[in-house]
């Protein structure tokens, strides 16, 4: 371990730790470091031997360890940023809690709602802020189209749509034989099923169906791989919801979301995220984003400074932020849905909720 509080003092700097170095816990800590003002990036922890420690190298900080529970000891550390694989969420988020750390953690915040309720409870019993990483919340086009639905110009929802498609190559999916079962409900398809109750807020899903299949890597899907989804959502307002996911886009990262309603349509996203445009005898071509942390960079960075500004105006620094925050309720919500389609690849049929949920924020 090479852990030391040897770091020159900055005032009243919210000073965040990230446990997990991975593709985006390392993306998250190079925007705490160098993005954020007023925010310091206080420590990284990582298990993997060298991971935390090339991470400090390059953002330049002392503190590094494979133990986060050096983190939770450190009461120079006000909140931490859960990034490790999701499995450990709910453990993590419930021993950060129990060290009065704020928490920031990455979705699902639990693989099942037992876990999750417990990971919840601590933080009830801890008093401390709680923040699940439903990013899409955070970015400019999903906001308007939120702030659109809410200044009532749609009018009434009806017909909801929300779908993401990962990036791919002509050579399939890369690591295809490690990908867990059911990753595309419970880590892809939540950041869509947040959305449509983010757009739908106040409403419950009570009906789920999901249907997918291994369409873009078949030779895996004994494996448990399903790559390809569609999930069919129906709101006790009414509303009903088409949520879908691929794995292999191979023209890009693409992310959408669209709500019609009874006096008109809001729609938030675009297979071109980019302005440049070529234009020639072939016809029009236009460039698209590859990476998550490129087409939702501000977004990634705006949820941060929002867990921030929970942490300061709970330390009398700051106001509270004025947009709500994604935290206990939304994770529940989300996860719920997912689960549902699990259940109903399982059973063939739709699955019926009757746990009330509110759709909304906390």
């Amino acid at each position: 371990m090479a852990y030391s509080p040897n770091t020159p003092p900055i005032p009243e700097p919210i000073r965040i730790a990230v446990i997990g170095c991975g593709w985006i816990g390392a993306f998250h800590a190079r925007s705490l470091a160098g993005h954020l003002p007023g925010v310091r990036l206080e420590a990284v922890a990582d298990p993997a031997p060298g991971a935390a420690a090339a991470l400090a190298t390059e953002l330049g900080i002392a503190k590094h360890t494979t133990d986060p529970v050096d983190l939770f000891a450190d009461p120079e550390i006000d909140g931490v940023l859960i990034a490790a694989p999701s499995a450990f969420h709910a453990t993590l988020i419930t021993q950060a809690a129990a060290a009065g750390k704020h928490v920031f953690s990455e979705k699902p915040a639990g693989l099942d709602l037992a876990e999750l309720e417990g990971a919840l409870d601590a933080v009830d019993r801890a008093g401390v802020e709680f923040q699940i990483g439903f990013n899409r919340r955070f970015a400019a086009d999903f906001t308007e189209a939120k702030n659109r639905i809410n200044a009532g110009d749609i009018g009434s929802v009806q017909l909801m749509r929300s779908l993401t498609r990962d990036p791919g190559t002509s050579d399939g999916i890369a690591h295809a034989a490690r990908i867990k079962p059911n990753t595309i409900f419970l880590e892809t398809l939540i950041h869509d099923f947040d959305t449509l109750n983010w757009f739908n807020e106040g409403a419950r899903v009570t009906e789920v169906r999901a249907m997918a299949d291994a369409l873009v890597e078949p030779s895996f899907k004994d494996g448990g791989l399903l790559d390809t989804a569609v999930v069919t959502l129906r709101y006790d307002n009414g509303a009903i919801a088409v949520a879908e996911a691929s794995f292999s886009a191979l023209y890009g990262y693409d992310v959408r979301g669209e709500v019609f309603g009874s006096a008109g349509m809001a729609t938030a996203g675009h297979p071109v995220q980019l302005a440049a445009g070529t234009f020639t005898a072939a016809g029009a071509q236009a460039p698209t984003e590859r990476l998550n942390i490129e087409l939702f960079a501000g977004a990634y960075r705006a949820e941060l400074a929002h867990f921030a500004q929970l942490i300061a105006a709970r330390n009398g620094h700051a106001e509270p932020p004025t947009a709500p925050t994604p935290g206990a309720q939304a994770a529940r919500d989300a996860l719920e849905i997912a689960l549902a389609c699990v259940e109903s690849m399982r059973t063939g049929e739709a699955v019926r909720l009757v746990r009330e949920t509110a759709g909304g924020a906390r």
